[in-house]
């Protein structure tokens, strides 16, 4: 049997019967990635990586219409600049990759792999930075870190990981914190409109913030598993990095200032969401903003005959007409293996739309489209059939919106009491909305006895007595998460 054919026979693990075998299952049978040589790294295959270049393309189009500019910056952080603002190397230090030798020689100083690219970007701001004219400085960008992780899990967490990460500098407070909202609602949008994954956004606690920053807000989507994912961070970074970096300006006023910053980063984590939130116990199910092959065409053989004298003709017309359309089509012309196979393997990787196309449907001038979210049927003329392709795509992108939104509300429990809050936690998990007195040792207590943690403060304040103390407080969502 060939390897292709393994990968593709071999059942999935079932998400009743082990959800992050399932999980594990699904990424390397839908040929998204590979474990790599060094722990923790994984290598993202083409179908994987076709994935992420639709989401990179999508999101960075939103980063440059709100007014951002790309750069790229060094890999290697020296460990000086790193050292400069105390909460952030703390934060980052037990996660940090060392450099010490370079062309076979002991290096004079210590070179981190960067985790993130605060130190380093901060530390070219205060050499581009002298007057308020100078201001906003609005650049992102794309780049791999590497955190030393002692757990890992594809696309979830590994130990390096592609991102794309925003540093801004404003000249007042009010500014910054308007940028960091204002890119929450990005990744918001993006992960709603492309990724039909629901998140609820708010500000994290102090305990959950980004080290070093001032405030610290996120986007968190549900799992299959009644687990919460972060799937994108922005940070209020105040003026703590200006002061540890030396960032000054000279004000209107004449005076010497420092600016108010910003960073936010969303990653391949994103994909880890996509696929927990769709994928059934077949495989992947994508939606068609992202997916690499929106249609797939599998030619339909005669019972006796060649198929590519009766069939393939008409599918590769049916292909350029698509793709004239905008729509991104594959022709499985694979003579070794039998629609059958085909359409188990197609399945796995989620493409939206499977076209089929026989001698039977020659004579009919039709075809017969079958949708992978639903597994609907339809025998559709050929005849108009862009039109109706691009009209069933939508439907699907809505309809995973739909669904995926009914998990999370469904999922969703209200509590007013600890006891309700940990039988919630024991026999359901999913979001549980809470009241919380602010306390940080109450919200350790809670994260020690049941594993749950604050994923966001709402953005509107909602009074609630606090459901350990019975002092009060503000609702706040928990949930376990990754």
């Amino acid at each position: 049997m060939s390897n292709e054919k393994d990968r593709v026979m071999k059942a999935i693990t079932p998400k009743g019967t082990d959800y992050s075998q399932w999980y594990l299952d699904v990424v390397l049978k839908a040929d998204l990635a590979d474990y790599g040589p060094v722990k923790g790294c994984m290598v993202i295959k083409p179908y994987g990586y076709a994935i992420w270049e639709n989401m990179q393309a999508d999101m960075d189009r939103r980063i440059k219409e709100t007014g951002h500019v790309n750069a790229y910056f060094p890999l290697l952080i020296p460990r000086s600049f790193l050292e400069k603002e105390k909460a952030h190397v703390e934060g980052f230090s037990p996660e940090c990759a060392w450099v010490t030798i370079g062309g076979g020689e002991e290096l004079p100083e210590p070179l981190a792999i960067r985790p993130t690219s605060e130190a380093m970007i901060c530390s070219m701001y205060a050499k581009w930075v002298n007057s308020w004219r100078d201001l906003p400085v609005l650049i992102n960008q794309w780049a791999n870190v590497l955190r030393w992780e002692k757990v890992t899990r594809p696309f979830l967490r590994t130990t390096e990981f592609l991102w794309q990460e925003g540093h801004t500098l404003h000249e007042t407070e009010a500014e910054a914190e308007e940028e960091t909202l204002k890119m929450l609602g990005v990744y918001k949008s993006f992960s709603e409109e492309m990724l039909a994954m629901p998140v609820l956004h708010g500000r994290k606690t102090d305990s959950e913030k980004f080290a070093g920053a001032l405030r610290t807000y996120s986007i968190e989507a549900l799992m299959g598993d009644g687990k919460a994912l972060q799937a994108g961070t922005s940070h209020n970074l105040g003026q703590h990095f200006a002061t540890a970096y030396g960032i000054e300006f000279l004000g209107r006023n004449q005076e010497r200032e420092k600016p108010w910053s910003t960073s936010w980063g969303t990653s391949t984590r994103m994909i880890g969401g996509l696929i927990m939130t769709h994928g059934d116990d077949s495989g992947l199910i994508l939606p068609p903003k992202v997916a690499p092959y929106q249609v797939v065409i599998v030619p339909i053989p005669p019972r006796k005959g060649d198929v590519n004298e009766a069939v393939l003709p008409k599918c590769r017309e049916v292909m350029a007409a698509l793709r004239g359309a905008g729509i991104r089509v594959h022709l499985d012309d694979r003579d070794q293996q039998m629609p059958g196979f085909k359409y188990a393997d197609w399945e796995m990787r989620g493409v939206p739309l499977r076209l089929e196309l026989g001698p039977k449907d020659l004579e009919k001038d039709q075809c017969v489209l079958v949708r992978r979210d639903s597994r609907e049927k339809a025998f559709v003329p050929l005849a108009g059939l862009a039109q109706k392709v691009g009209e069933l795509l939508a439907t699907i992108q809505s309809g995973l919106l739909e669904n995926a939104r009914k998990f999370v509300a469904d999922n969703t429990t209200r509590v007013s009491s600890y006891d309700e809050f940990k039988q919630a936690m024991a026999e359901k998990r999913g979001f549980i909305v809470a009241g919380w007195n602010g306390d940080p040792a109450i919200e350790a207590q809670i994260k020690a006895e049941t594993r749950a943690t604050i994923r966001v403060i709402p953005m509107e304040e909602r009074p609630a007595a606090c459901i350990v103390t019975g002092k009060p407080g503000r609702e706040v969502y928990f949930a376990q998460a990754y």
